[in-house]
């Protein structure tokens, strides 16, 4: 039976089930490679170093650890051989799984924490992005920074970046058309940095890069950094 415990009144699993799951079979793997975006060695060590899985259907799952290897839930998404989300096929949680094989009476829900958070350490730069395979994929192109996602622009929200405090932030938005995306990390940066919880800390830096190179075009489809540099590959 897995072992589940209440963390901040939401549900987490203690077990680790990502033992069972580490995979680089997953379509977003092996795409990732045929992509030229990585080679077979980059992929198999950033599968490792975020405890990529795998699902039966060919899923990634991204599993969501903090930093004391508490599983607060896993997303499963699909790809296509592009390397773009498969939009055909809805993202769905492990936590959504579970519950209904075990069929938990009015279960908590899950506590959903920054996607690579279980990698921090003290001395790191800490870059945040918005998806979980930007991360993936920019810790093999820039490994002296530490690469989270919150998984969606809806997940960033103020409370997820409590752990970061005392590290140099750097937050870098997609872009689109009316900017909405800066603005709303701009927006979440400037709550975070008025809680007492984070005085005495460094600024945190959102980074308008995207926001002045990228083109009407690329704006229009809402780029984010990979989308962007994989250009020159």
């Amino acid at each position: 039976m897995i072992k589940v415990e209440l963390f901040d009144g939401r549900l987490v699993v203690m077990e680790p089930m990502w033992h069972k799951a580490l995979s680089t079979e997953s379509g977003f793997c092996k795409a990732v490679v045929a992509a030229g975006l990585l080679s077979e060695q980059q992929m198999l060590r950033a599968a490792k170093r975020y405890r990529l899985g795998c699902s039966r259907q060919g899923g990634v799952i991204y599993w969501q650890i903090d930093a004391h290897e508490r599983i607060h839930d896993g997303k499963v998404m699909y790809y296509r051989a592009d390397c773009h989300r498969d939009k055909r096929r809805n993202p769905n949680w492990v936590s959504s799984l579970l519950q209904r094989r075990y069929q938990w009476p009015d279960h908590p829900r899950a506590s959903h924490c920054l996607f690579g958070l279980h990698l921090l350490r003290s001395t790191a730069v800490v870059a945040v992005v918005e998806a979980e395979k930007s991360a993936v994929i920019l810790s093999e192109w820039r490994p002296d920074w530490l690469w989270l996602a919150t998984g969606g622009l809806g997940e960033v929200q103020p409370e997820k970046f409590r752990p970061l405090r005392g590290h140099r932030v750097v937050l870098y938005p997609d872009t689109d058309p009316e900017g909405t995306a800066y603005r709303r990390w701009c927006e979440a940066a400037q709550t975070v940095q008025q809680q007492l919880w984070w005085e005495g800390c460094q600024p945190i830096y959102v980074s308008p890069f995207l926001e002045q190179h990228a083109s009407l075009e690329q704006k229009q489809r809402k780029i984010d950094l990979i989308d962007y540099f994989s250009r020159a590959i």
